[in-house]
């Protein structure tokens, strides 16, 4: 079946999916997460199969680890679908009520998208969150995973499926695109007619990719070259600590550190010090002429260096002379994800939260927070580094839009 016919399928599911109550959408949630736990070893199965085709395909370490499914994970997932399901409704909510002068009362309130397209690459609890996410803001999804993540996510997708059955929801509700070719990709890009909402998540290249040819209305999410800014009053036993974490913590994420700024005054005492720690876990450095003068041993950074998101145990040093050339540097080849300064300069930090035009900065912690679960959103759809509708991580209120209801005894204009 093509995909605009797919697509028309999802778009006549959606309205059954909108008039679902609250608690049939919460049951059916938790029906899929106990699925995820009953169905482990089959899901396990099939992510075996795309692990050793990955491996024979030569992909990396940090390729193979977006793409592992383990027990925990698998835990994991359905934990965060338990963790949606709890969650407050999004729909219906009074965002504003008055009475306008013609004396009609109007309400504005949240109601679902309808058809929200996921591109997505690797990852395949993605899956999970996105079809438990997108259900219970109201709306159908068409799923569109990279072909490394196919048997994961046919089996994962294959338990929400028996969640919907048992509700007697319609399954068009939830579409896993298996075409591996880039027709099917391209048409659901076009797709203006089914689809309303499009999210890729990924490489800089993937989104970069459907922000030029989409044009279904796109949310850019992912792409994370995020920094660490260590000024020169920074406590350097607490900056040693959240430069490893946002480097080592889990570099295949886009919260991920990916160049390392310090001020020149106590560069020459803290890039040996980090340097250290880092080494346990083998990350390759990249550096300026001016580091590379501290740490003998690493490689040259150029332009290329600091516009690469490496996702692996992989980054980028660079000395700067205070924070706003830190912030400049941000603003060049930063990616408007996530920033840090480590600093006990109360202005410097007014200077660092006002100059760096990102979605999340930070004060003395580390960029890996950036993540619904961790701001109280439950699991998130994606973190958007664009400004309009949404912004940083994407919960279920960030999944809807609104509508104006206007009740009214007659009048006319």
């Amino acid at each position: 079946m093509k995909t605009i016919e797919l697509a028309a399928l999802a778009k006549k599911a959606s309205r059954s999916v909108r008039l679902l109550d609250n608690d049939v959408r919460n049951a059916i949630l938790n029906t899929f997460a106990d699925n995820l736990l009953d169905k482990q070893e089959t899901i396990l199965a099939a992510n075996e199969k795309d692990i050793e085709a990955a491996q024979t395909d030569g992909k990396t370490a940090a390729f193979l680890d977006r793409l592992k499914l383990t027990p925990e994970r698998i835990a994991g997932m359905a934990q965060g679908v338990r963790e949606i399901a709890a969650m407050e409704d999004p729909l219906g909510c009074v965002l504003e009520e008055k009475v306008i002068k013609a004396g009609i009362r109007l309400k504005k309130k949240t109601v679902p998208m309808g058809v929200i397209g996921i591109i997505f690459e690797s990852r395949p609890n993605v899956a999970a969150d996105c079809a438990a996410l997108c259900l219970k803001a109201g709306s159908a999804c068409l799923l569109k995973g990279g072909k490394e993540s196919l048997n994961s996510c046919l089996a994962i997708t294959e338990a929400m499926h028996q969640a919907m059955r048992e509700y007697h929801l319609d399954e068009n509700a939830l579409f896993l695109l298996e075409n591996p070719d880039r027709e099917e990709t391209n048409a659901l890009m076009e797709c203006r007619e089914y689809v309303d909402l499009l999210i890729p998540r990924g490489s800089s290249r993937l989104i970069n990719a459907v922000v030029r040819q989409a044009k279904v209305p796109v949310i850019e999410t992912g792409a994370g070259i995020c920094h660490t800014f260590v000024d020169e009053s920074a406590d350097l036993t607490m900056a040693e600590r959240i430069v490893y974490n946002a480097k080592c913590s889990r570099p295949s994420v886009c919260n991920a550190m990916e160049t390392l700024l310090v001020h020149e005054k106590i560069a020459g005492q803290f890039l040996p010090m980090c340097a250290a720690s880092l080494k346990g876990k083998n990350v390759i450095m990249h550096g300026d002429g001016q580091s590379r003068t501290i740490l003998k041993d690493i490689l040259p950074a150029d332009d290329t260096n600091y516009a690469t998101e490496y996702n692996d145990f992989e980054m980028n040093v660079k000395i700067v002379k205070d924070v706003y050339e830190a912030i400049a540097h941000i603003e060049t080849f930063g990616t408007h994800h996530s920033d840090c300064i480590v600093t006990e300069n109360a202005e410097n930090v007014l200077a660092f939260f006002n100059g760096v035009d990102s979605a999340c900065v930070y004060h003395n912690a580390s960029t890996r927070f950036t993540d619904g679960g961790e701001f109280g959103l439950g699991a998130e759809i994606g973190i958007s580094t664009q400004k309009l509708h949404a912004r940083g991580p994407m919960g279920l209120k960030e999944l809807t839009t609104y509508a104006y209801y206007l009740e009214g005894n007659g009048e006319i204009r």
